[in-house]
């Protein structure tokens, strides 16, 4: 019996749909089961495919609208205020900046990111580094940009405040930046 190809291409996609779905839900079990939806679907919707994306894209983008639906139908109280407070201390980036609100070290020249972003290696260093922001400051990232959910919904969700909103979305970035660097693209020049 032969394997279906195209089967096969998408469950080459399980591990990285994986990861963005543990990341948004830190819920293993909910994130199969969402990953396990998203399969299914995909399977179910094949010749909506239009090729005119890469396959990660529309799976991707499948997961996205599947992840929604969980933390919209997943009853579960509010995130405390609490645990955001604790990790939005903005002061841990204060050595990154002069008193004059300018750069102490400018950001290193990341190169062509575009092409970075192509590149499987990076990926797994960007889903490291996502994987150690805090968790509250990653799920909130994640909805933002990966998710791309608007802010007011993330804030409803959430109960937080827009400018508590901007603040973790602040310091996800920043702390990405850090590790993306160190990580990254100091040894981009090795490459």
């Amino acid at each position: 019996m032969d394997a279906d190809p195209f089967a096969a291409e998408i469950d080459a996609h399980r591990r990285y749909l994986l990861r963005i779905a543990r990341l948004q839900l830190r819920d293993g079990d909910l994130a199969e089961d969402v990953v396990q939806e998203t399969l299914v679907a995909a399977l179910s919707a094949r010749q909506s495919f239009s090729g005119r994306s890469s396959v990660r894209t529309w799976l991707t983008g499948i997961l996205k609208h599947k992840i929604i639906d969980a933390i919209r139908q997943k009853s579960r109280r509010p995130i405390a205020a609490a645990s955001f407070d604790d990790e939005t201390d903005l002061e841990t980036f204060d050595p990154m900046f002069t008193d004059a609100g300018a750069w102490e070290a400018p950001p290193a020249d990341w190169g062509d990111p575009e092409n970075a972003l192509s590149r499987q290696e990076f990926m797994e260093v960007l889903g490291q580094c996502l994987e150690r922001l805090p968790p509250a400051t990653a799920r909130v990232f994640m909805m933002r940009e990966i998710l791309e959910l608007e802010s007011d919904e993330i804030c409803k969700e959430l109960t937080i405040t827009a400018n508590n909103l901007w603040v973790i979305l602040y310091r996800a970035r920043m702390s990405l930046r850090q590790c993306l660097e160190q990580n990254w693209f100091a040894g981009a020049a090795r490459r």
